[in-house]
């Protein structure tokens, strides 16, 4: 028994021992973050963007008159434009001595006047240098030849959940706010933009900080706050997210050399790879990413990669889910060329791809088209739809023929008795009738119903370009 306890006693001592020693590897908890704070807040500014919002009223707005009725006219100069000014704020930091500011896209977006404040006092006009809404940055110049406090970016894959960062922002127009917290998960997908690989903080975050610094002990930028979740999103709860550094940096360097973005880019459709997937393709584990369809003439096309294919590795770096894909492509430089290895056919394969530029792609101009100007879209009543004029811009894309004239609809409301037609399709004859635009369109509709005619015969380009009659009968 002596034995025993003289044992029992023995091993005590050690893990006492040894508990310092585990400790002391840790880093220790700040006592304060006042000299720290003190040290970043001069190259932490406050941004106020502002821009004229137009809307336009008419007292007479809920009358109706039918189409081509001088009355129609006569109410349109009752409507009253008003102007006002819509101010936004947010946050920033100052990465070149020359007054390089580093924001979120959404802080500026839109801006006619951008005016930056350092030390919460002096204030400076700014310019846009470049912009990148895909992953929400921008990069500002403010316009003064005084030289500026700055800071840097430190490496955020470094950063491990449990770390201390301290965000310093502009929340509420309070601007100098400086929060602490800790890093509280990596990695974070909530689906706000395509590259989504937030750093998940508590410290507080709210309104204003979009843009600003969070910072390691360090006094290194290893994120961008961006983000928060909260009820309505109205104030912080302790879930905020912010850009990891690494990958910020990067976007920042082609917008400050270029003033845009060059990505990466591949020319592939992509899908999850499910376990049911995994199962029949005889994976291990459900991993990569599926290909759904490839582009024609794109890197992946060239280089012999197919729909059905499962790329595992790109550029020798792992594909472990379908997210992980775009995001290594578009870090990767444009015309690098790089080995993508693919399952296929229950074998593993590797083929050689040129990488071509995302921002030259077709798919990326499609997708960035400027909206339309609904302002143009004129409404026909009596066909519960509503239709703009077909311009050059149409007849080039769709590739129609030079001398086309017509209609394009753009809405179909429900009851639409033109039940063949669907938005998009092109209107180019009414009653064999060539269709000039959008008004002649709502005169020809009117001579038919004041004629009494019962049926409407229309040539159309269906959403496929393809020319052909229909019929449709009035009520």
């Amino acid at each position: 028994m002596k034995i025993y306890k003289k044992v029992f006693h023995y091993c005590l001592i050690l893990i006492v021992l040894s508990l310092p020693t585990s400790f002391a590897n840790a880093k220790n908890i700040p006592s304060s973050f006042a000299d720290l704070a003190e040290k970043l807040m001069p190259s932490v500014v406050n941004i106020a963007s502002t821009q004229t919002i137009k809307t336009t009223s008419n007292p007479f707005k809920n009358f109706q008159f039918p189409p081509g009725s001088p009355f129609e006219d006569m109410f349109k100069e009752f409507n009253r434009q008003t102007e006002r000014k819509a101010t936004a704020l947010g946050s920033g930091f100052i990465i070149d001595r020359k007054g390089i500011v580093v924001t979120n896209n959404h802080v500026i977006q839109g801006a006619e006047d951008i005016i930056v404040s350092v030390n919460g006092s002096t204030e400076y006009k700014a310019k846009v240098i470049g912009t990148d809404p895909y992953m929400d940055l921008a990069v500002l110049q403010i316009v003064s030849d005084e030289k500026f406090e700055t800071v840097s970016f430190g490496d955020s894959d470094k950063a491990r959940v449990g770390d201390w960062v301290i965000a310093i922002g502009n929340p509420y127009g309070f601007g100098g706010t400086v929060t602490s917290g800790i890093i509280s998960s990596r990695n974070r997908d909530i689906g706000l933009t395509r590259y989504d690989d937030f750093i998940q903080t508590d410290a507080s975050i709210n309104q204003g900080n979009s843009g600003g610094p969070l910072f390691n002990l360090d006094g290194e930028v290893i994120g961008i706050n961006t983000a928060i979740w909260g009820p309505g999103q109205s104030g912080s709860i302790g879930i905020g997210f912010a850009i990891p550094s690494n990958s910020a940096s990067h976007v920042i360097s082609q917008l400050i050399e270029f003033g845009e973005t060059k990505r990466g880019w591949l020319g592939v459709r992509i899908q999850e790879v499910t376990k049911e997937i995994a199962e029949v393709e005889k994976l291990k584990k459900p991993e990569g990413a599926l290909v759904a369809s490839v582009s024609e003439n794109s890197p992946a096309d060239k280089a012999g990669i197919k729909a059905g294919d499962i790329i595992l590795e790109f550029d020798e770096k792992s594909v472990d889910t379908m997210r992980a894909l775009p995001k290594l492509v578009a870090q990767t430089k444009v015309g690098k060329r790089v080995t993508v290895k693919i399952w296929r056919n229950q074998k593993l394969i590797s083929k050689r791809v040129l990488l071509g530029r995302l921002e030259s792609s077709k798919e990326f101009k499609a997708e960035n088209k400027p909206e339309p100007d609904t302002s143009k879209y004129v409404k026909v009543e009596n066909l519960k739809i509503s239709v703009r004029d077909l311009d050059k811009n149409d007849i080039s894309e769709r590739k129609l023929p030079k001398n086309t004239t017509g209609v394009v609809v753009t809405e179909m409301s429900e009851g639409s008795p033109l039940i063949f037609v669907s938005v998009n399709d092109v209107i180019v004859e009414l009653q064999k009738k060539k269709v000039i635009n959008s008004n002649h369109f709502l005169n020809l509709i009117k001579e038919i119903i004041d004629n009494g005619e019962k049926t409407l015969y229309l040539a159309i380009y269906n959403s496929r370009n393809q020319r052909s009659y229909i019929t449709v009968k009035l009520k």
